[in-house]
């Protein structure tokens, strides 16, 4: 399963919406990339399974400040 390494988030349930109103269980997948990260604290490459927004929070506060926020260690 499509998971992020770090924030744990995976698919969702919900729901198609027909026009009359019919709905049927179906999944929202996250947007998970696999993505080498270079850590100039550790001197090393690191391979995490993240999501895009992940990254995107990633490139603002750093790895690992966003890993020590979510209480992983690398």
């Amino acid at each position: 399963m499509a998971r992020s390494d770090i924030t744990g988030k995976r698919r969702m349930k919900a729901h198609n919406v027909s026009h009359s109103n019919i709905k049927t269980k179906r999944w929202q997948h996250v947007n998970v990339q696999r993505r080498r990260l270079w850590v100039p604290e550790l001197g090393r490459r690191v391979t995490l399974d993240l999501t895009t927004s992940d990254l995107r929070t990633i490139d603002k506060i750093g790895l690992l400040a966003f890993a020590r926020r979510h209480g992983v260690q690398l």
